[in-house]
């Protein structure tokens, strides 16, 4: 019988490089989604609200808005999108990405007391997420197969009215994460080996904002969301199902891990202009500090399954900060009923040369409508977002180790999406 040992040591060696390379997508991916549709009815209006800041969900978009509300208001709703991007592979082939339906909930209370200047209020939502997952056989199986992040956050805030113009309002984040990444290792196309790391944590922050009205017809909104940096703990994980008779080449072992995630601050600013009570057009340029993603590093502790990776890999991303630009316009028709309109341009943040498909990253362009009702005691809004992102071509990404596979190709976006949200006012 020959002697496997050398092989073995082969396959081991392999991992060792491999995982040393395939940490990189680890962090791409808890960057995350940023994901402002916390609500139907700014959904509606492109999310351009933060001038406007009317409805309890001004928790999420301007805190100092909440101080236009009376008495108490409860506010909840979901946001449904279908995701759907596409891969062509230098090769040619195509590939759709898979479990591409998500629902996001949302939750907002407020009450301000009669004839008093603050206002207080709870928000309960999920601000960063989504999920993507791939089949086996793209030609990037060994860069990325899946990966989920979960992340939600409750947002007390006090809201402040200075004068009749002019209000600020402060929040405490409370936020909780929860990482889950799958790629392969060695074999570039076939499922038998996996990658796979796992982690939560928690993190706080906080958030501000101010309302300015200078005219009858205009108002001014200035909003901020902190940086917050998630350290997350956990465990890596390794499968292999190839064995060298009755010797796995690599054998199924876990292995202690944390990495440290930053999750970047927002700016929004906008300006509403009502030239009657019945017209409501607003601008809104949001920035996202995505180079805080700069570079991460992953710490495996305890004895590792693979000798020879590193406990300590430094990984470069090197994302760039990017804007959303929005414009809205609500119509107010009568008798408690209106429609809106709304376009979104999103700049892309992620290079071609730290490229992930789990993140799947371009410019994209949203063009939504919605409608809604305000009643006495009970309003209701719901919207439809149609999203797009022209393709994006990608070279010269990152090779994986040694897998030899890279995110390189073509990448298209697509998602339709359904919100709804209802409140209760007494």
């Amino acid at each position: 019988m020959n002697n496997p040992r050398p092989l073995i040591r082969q396959f081991v060696s392999c991992g060792a490089a491999a995982l040393s390379g395939l940490c990189t997508a680890i962090p791409a991916w808890a960057g995350g989604f940023d994901v402002p549709d916390q609500d139907a009815f700014v959904i509606g209006r492109g999310m351009a609200f933060v001038a406007t800041a009317d409805n309890p969900a001004a928790i999420y978009y301007n805190p100092a808005g909440i101080t236009q509300l009376q008495g108490s208001n409860l506010r909840m709703g979901i946001y449904a999108i279908d995701l759907q991007v596409n891969y062509k592979s230098p090769s040619s082939g195509s590939f759709d990405n898979q479990g591409t339906l998500h629902a996001i909930p949302q939750f907002y209370y407020t009450y301000t007391p009669e004839s008093f200047p603050l206002s207080f209020g709870l928000g309960v939502f999920a601000p960063f997420g989504l999920s993507q997952q791939w089949p086996q056989d793209t030609g990037f199986r060994t860069v990325s197969t899946e990966g989920s992040l979960k992340y939600y956050t409750a947002n007390p805030v006090v809201a402040l009215r200075l004068g009749p113009t002019l209000s600020i309002g402060a929040g405490l984040t409370a936020n909780y994460a929860q990482l889950d990444l799958q790629q392969g290792v060695i074999w570039p196309t076939q499922p038998n080996d996996e990658f796979r790391f796992q982690g939560d944590g928690w993190a706080v922050g906080y958030n501000l904002g101010i309302l300015w009205k200078p005219h009858e017809k205009v108002a001014l909104g200035v909003a901020f969301r902190s940086a917050t940096t998630f350290d997350l703990q956990g465990q890596t994980d390794l499968y292999n199902n190839v064995t060298y008779g009755p010797i796995p080449v690599i054998p199924q072992q876990s292995v202690a891990a944390s990495t440290k995630d930053p999750i970047p601050l927002k700016v929004i600013s906008g300006i509403s202009f009502r030239p009657t009570p019945k017209w409501n057009f607003e601008f809104n340029a949001d920035y996202t500090d995505w180079s805080c993603q700069d570079q991460l590093t992953i710490q495996q502790t305890g004895p590792s399954f693979l000798p020879l990776v590193p406990p300590t890999v430094n990984v470069p991303l090197q994302w760039e900060s990017s804007w959303y630009y929005e414009f809205g316009a609500t119509r107010y028709l009568g008798n408690g009923w209106l429609v809106s309109a709304g376009y979104i341009f999103n700049q892309n943040s992620v290079p071609s040369s730290h490229y992930s498909p789990l993140v799947a990253d371009m410019d994209r362009h949203f063009f939504s409508l919605g409608t809604g009702y305000r009643g006495k005691r009970f309003d209701f809004d719901i919207a439809y977002q149609f999203g797009y992102g022209p393709t994006r071509t990608v070279s010269g990404s990152a090779l994986s180790v040694p897998g030899g596979q890279t995110a390189d190709g073509q990448y298209t976006f697509m998602s339709n999406a359904i919100a709804i949200s209802v409140g209760v006012h007494f």
